[in-house]
């Protein structure tokens, strides 16, 4: 009787056999070479090359020693001194961060899980290797960012609707805008009133926004270049809808469904522009068209502008049509004599995050405090009666800092909860649109009530306070600079080098905001100009870049053409939505070049992008062909091949790839580097 095999050794002959075949097959979607990264020399050498970059991480201490702003250092050690616990206390409490997760070998989208990849297991339960879990990892950051993206254009679009239908009672104040918008995508303006082209606007929109059928993206055939969108067409990475691109990320990196780590970036590629035209594009149009595109104006910046004795109100996170009301109605004669008569010396609003940058233009006195990593920050300084905390990088930390100065904390979107903290907002079902005006002034009297209430608590401000140059649109450079022909002039002459559009959030791997600040300062001495908005704006509109004294930093070039022109070296174009606005004034230039996008001396830096929608904005411009550069690396060193295709695959097909380099003068100095080489390649002096 023969003996029988144990069921381990046929089933290891079995997997010899098998991959015996695959060698022989003519497929190309495996790679057995031994430079691949499942080979257990790659696996050790991600595993050293993630342990080396998280000793780059940035420590307390280092942000004390080198944050920029003095007024941060001032208010980390009083958060120290008082007990409070900040960004920073926890992110050295969180070390040594995962080595698996910076890598994005961690997969736990099923419950056989979760899998890592070793040497010792090359592929997860569900036979899933280091590229495919990547790439699943990467794609859903990139979906989440269009969904948070995507959720801020629904909020704004609903609003655009509501007023056309007479259910939300707001002025259209971007009518010109409204009309341009609407002849772009051949919507017949004459004899119609604004409200219902508002509407018909907004339906093409959301249809963009959330189609569930195959059909043509409205937006991207309006407003893209059209070299880019025969590229996208050819790579077929036009998407079908916000909606249908975030679904189908999910459902493609669900348990046992798409196992192409290559069919997977593809669906990245469509989210970006998903992300793009939706959640930036849409956006902006949308809150241009209802209050206005804004104008240039001056501004206090940073925690000195605090006043004692006035209610204080903040306002942090991204939805405008709520916070426009607040404004207005905290500016009232009724609400201003109510203040009063609680001893107030007045109403005095302020801003954290984009509430804050898309309101400071458009609305009078609406001084921008910090970004959100720095939130809790100006909390802490005891001088603020009520935040009004709506959606996005509103960390759930900032209720304990209220809760030590009795701060009245009102959350606003039924997406968007805080334990402890008063609700007052729309629905689900936004049923209570029509209770707009309602809500603002239950929350302004919720504000004087907690200013009545919280005299014994004890301010400390920082005397450090700066006036900016803000409000810079498409629209006014374009009027400024006639046809953008001075600014190409000015390019092709040398006079300005290049241009850069730095934006994205705030990060503690780096020191804060420290990063921004490096890049900056290299980039101004070298003649490069620079546009800015959302997070990283706010070193530079506290350290006094957006200043017209700021063009002292520029290199002798720029600063005789921002001197006659009368700018300073940083132009500041409002919130995360309006890198639309840096986008067209790329397009205009090329434009009046007769030249690709992607050919001139741009690039777009987020030195110290930190969540899924800075994701999903470098990649944008990557889309365009502007190349990206970062001093954060992507969660991506476990798969060569993702990283490749990031670091270096999409220059043959876009034009463009990310750039990481976690010095930020080094990444300043290969910007510089770059964007010479463009200049060359043009036969520019």
């Amino acid at each position: 009787m023969a003996k029988e095999k144990h069921p381990s050794e046929t089933t290891h002959k079995h997997h010899h056999d098998c991959h015996h075949v695959h060698e022989h097959a003519d497929w190309h979607t495996h790679d057995h070479s031994p430079s691949h990264p499942h080979t257990h020399g790659d696996v050790r050498d991600y595993m050293n090359a993630v342990a080396e970059y998280r000793k780059t991480f940035a420590s307390k201490q280092d942000v004390l020693d080198h944050t920029p702003d003095p007024a941060v250092r001032e208010m980390m050690l009083r958060m120290e001194q008082i007990g409070c616990d900040t960004v920073f206390d926890r992110f050295d409490q969180q070390k040594p961060q995962c080595s698996f997760g910076l890598a994005g070998v961690c997969c736990k989208f099923c419950n056989m899980g979760p899998c890592k990849i070793t040497a010792k297991s090359p592929r997860g339960v569900c036979g899933a290797d280091a590229d495919l879990i990547v790439a699943r990892n990467l794609l859903r950051s990139a979906a989440a960012g269009v969904a948070q993206h995507g959720a801020h254009a629904r909020e704004i679009l609903l609003s655009l609707k509501f007023i056309a239908q007479g259910r939300l009672n707001l002025p259209l104040l971007g009518e010109e805008k409204l009309r341009t918008v609407c002849k772009a995508f051949g919507i017949e303006t004459r004899g119609q009133n604004s409200k219902r082209l508002a509407g018909k606007l907004a339906d093409v929109l959301l249809a963009d926004l959330s189609r569930p059928t195959p059909d043509t993206y409205e937006t991207i055939k309006a407003l893209a270049p059209a070299e880019r969108q025969k590229i996208w067409k050819e790579l077929d990475i036009l998407p079908i809808s916000a909606y249908n691109e975030v679904f189908d990320a999910y459902h493609r990196t669900g348990v046992g469904t798409d196992g192409d780590w290559q069919s997977i970036m593809k669906q990245f590629l469509r989210c970006g522009l998903a992300f793009c035209f939706t959640g930036v594009v849409a956006s902006n149009i949308g809150t241009d068209v209802m209050f206005g595109t804004g104008h240039r104006a001056t501004s206090k910046v940073n925690i000195g502008a605090l006043k004692k004795g006035y209610v204080n109100i903040a306002v942090h996170g991204h939805l405008p049509t709520l916070v426009s009301e607040i404004v207005r109605i905290g500016h009232t004669r009724e609400f201003l004599d109510l203040a009063k008569k609680h001893g107030a010396k007045g109403i005095q609003f302020y801003g954290i995050c984009c509430s804050c940058l898309a309101a400071m233009y458009r609305y009078e006195g609406v001084i921008p405090l910090s970004n959100a990593v720095g939130a809790e920050l100006v909390l802490g300084t005891g001088a603020l009666d009520l935040w009004v905390a709506d959606v996005q990088d509103v960390y759930p930390a900032i209720m304990d800092v209220a809760r030590c100065f009795k701060t009245t904390v009102v959350t606003t979107s039924d997406s968007a909860r805080l334990p402890g903290a008063e609700h007052y907002a729309y629905d689900h079902h936004h049923s209570n649109i029509e209770d707009t005006e309602k809500l603002a002034r239950k929350i302004v009297t919720r504000a004087i009530e907690s200013f009545a209430s919280r005299r014994d608590v004890p301010v400390f401000i920082p005397a450090y306070e700066v006036t900016a140059d803000i409000g810079f649109t498409a629209e006014n450079i374009a009027e400024q600079f006639p046809g953008y022909k001075p600014l190409l002039s000015a390019l092709q002459s040398g006079q300005i080098r290049g241009i850069v559009n730095m934006v994205g959030c705030s990060n503690p791997r780096v020191v804060y905001e420290r990063a921004v600040v490096d890049v900056a300062d290299e980039l101004l001495r070298h003649n490069i100009l620079i546009f800015t908005n959302g997070c990283a704006s706010f070193p530079l509109l506290k350290l006094g870049y957006c200043s017209k004294k700021g063009a002292a930093r520029a290199g002798s070039s720029l600063r005789q053409f921002l001197t006659d022109n009368d700018l300073p070296p940083v132009w500041h174009m409002g919130e995360c939505v309006d890198n639309t606005r840096a986008s067209t004034v790329f397009g205009g230039i090329a434009g009046a070049a007769g030249i690709a996008i992607k050919d001139m001396p741009y690039a777009f830096a987020s030195p110290e992008w930190s969540n899924e929608k800075g994701l999903d904005a470098s990649l944008a411009f990557r889309l365009f062909g502007i190349d990206s550069y970062h001093c954060v690396e992507p969660p991506v060193q476990g798969s060569a091949h993702v990283e490749d295709f990031l670091k270096k695959g999409t220059a043959a097909t876009l034009g463009a790839v990310m750039k990481v380099n976690t010095d930020p003068k080094a990444l300043a100095a290969q910007i510089i580097a770059d964007i010479e080489t463009q200049r060359k390649k043009l036969g520019w002096k």
